[in-house]
């Protein structure tokens, strides 16, 4: 496959921070992203990456299907649904928008690559904010989401365990490193769990019409993925491998 190329949205993030110092206070902000060790995996394997943050996503995630199909895969990782919900012509202007969560649909049922990436706004998500079992995005992963916050915090370090024989997992280990936590779904009867984490799905695909969809429960990125993980020296194969496997490569 020739000029293979990648569509990321979220793993980005502002802090606003109010410091007390005695009869003082004082503000700090922050932006940054946690993008850096998914793209530059991707890069490794020969993928043009084109990264939408949270704060431009809800104008610039593609409104149309013709401009989606020029990716071969479309990933998501923390980035709640109402982002791609709420453009500014909805939320603020009042009008009719495409809903780019069906687009997605009708993108993976047209032959697309699709994978939803672990995080506290991803799936149900912190506080059910995420918000995607409502959306049509449930009706293609290969697991079901609940109807709660579906964090599970591992703060002592959970392992996942490889269940089957995957080409995902093609030159990858058995023995992985621990992760710091995940969100809890279940299998569906399309979906195929290839790996758990506790007792729960870690790593899970699904053949949807004409293309392919999958999950990775935990994150890219600290602080669920940790440093064990992102400096794994099978880091990027595994994600080059997820990427192909859904986009056909």
């Amino acid at each position: 496959m020739k000029n293979k190329k990648v569509l990321i949205a979220g793993e980005s993030w502002m802090s606003f921070t109010t410091h007390v110092k005695g009869f003082d206070t004082f503000y700090t902000s922050v932006y940054e992203e946690g993008i850096k060790w998914l793209r530059a995996a991707l890069e490794e394997g020969g993928y043009d990456v084109t990264f939408i943050p949270n704060h431009l996503a809800a104008e610039e995630f593609p409104f149309k299907l013709e401009e989606l199909q020029k990716f071969n895969a479309v990933i998501l990782s923390d980035i709640g649904a109402n982002t791609l919900l709420l453009s500014k012509r909805t939320f603020i202007e009042g009008q009719r928008t495409p809903n780019r969560l069906k687009l997605i649909e009708e993108y993976v049922a047209n032959g697309g690559g699709f994978c939803m990436v672990g995080g506290y706004l991803s799936f149900t998500g912190i506080d059910a904010k995420a918000n995607f079992k409502s959306t049509a995005i449930a009706e293609i992963l290969p697991v079901d989401m609940l109807d709660k916050d579906d964090r599970i915090e591992a703060c002592e370090g959970i392992l996942p365990v490889i269940k089957t024989e995957h080409e995902i997992f093609n030159g990858l280990p058995t023995e992985w490193p621990h992760f710091l936590g995940y969100n809890q779904t279940t299998q569906n009867a399309e979906g195929e769990v290839l790996a758990t984490i506790g007792d729960d799905p870690f790593v899970a695909v699904r053949e949807y019409q004409k293309g392919r969809t999958a999950v990775f429960t935990s994150d890219c990125s600290p602080h669920w993925a940790p440093k064990e993980f992102v400096e794994w020296s099978f880091y990027n194969k595994f994600w080059i491998n997820l990427v192909n496997w859904i986009a056909k490569a």
